[in-house]
């Protein structure tokens, strides 16, 4: 009775990326630049041609376009808010693989969490401060 080998996937590198709400798990693998989201491809999941290129920009910085595919998880937030998380998870997953394309990231402000974020509503007010209307009588 032969045995059964199995394929096991090798994830070179991984990284979670984070913008406003949305997270995205990046996983690096070797490839041939074959990038899914969410199990689709990243044309389908970003219709938009601009979100669907940041998030490929990590490898244009470090000049390793085509070289791996990426599996990616995200969720939360909006449609540009993903695209931002995915892109700060690959160059988070890039440096995980390979510790000299941090200098190049760093510099192209890939490497940085934006950290701006919308702030929480207050009791007592109509938002987070925006008062309730005052009235005199």
């Amino acid at each position: 009775m032969a045995k059964k080998v199995e394929n096991k996937v090798v994830n070179l590198g991984s990284g979670v990326g984070r913008r406003k709400t949305a997270v995205a798990r990046v996983y690096l693998r070797e490839g041939n630049g074959k990038i899914t989201i969410n199990g689709r491809p990243v044309e389908e999941y970003f219709v938009d041609a601009l979100n669907a290129k940041l998030v490929s920009e990590p490898f244009v910085v470090t000049g390793t376009e085509g070289k791996y595919d990426l599996v990616i998880n995200v969720y939360g937030g909006g449609i540009k808010g993903q695209a931002e998380a995915c892109r700060h998870g690959v160059a988070r997953a890039l440096v995980d693989e390979n510790e000299d394309y941090k200098s190049a990231l760093h510099t192209a402000g890939l490497m940085t969490r934006d950290p701006r974020m919308v702030e929480r509503k207050k009791y007592g007010q109509r938002g987070a401060r925006r008062r309730f209307q005052f009235s005199k009588r």
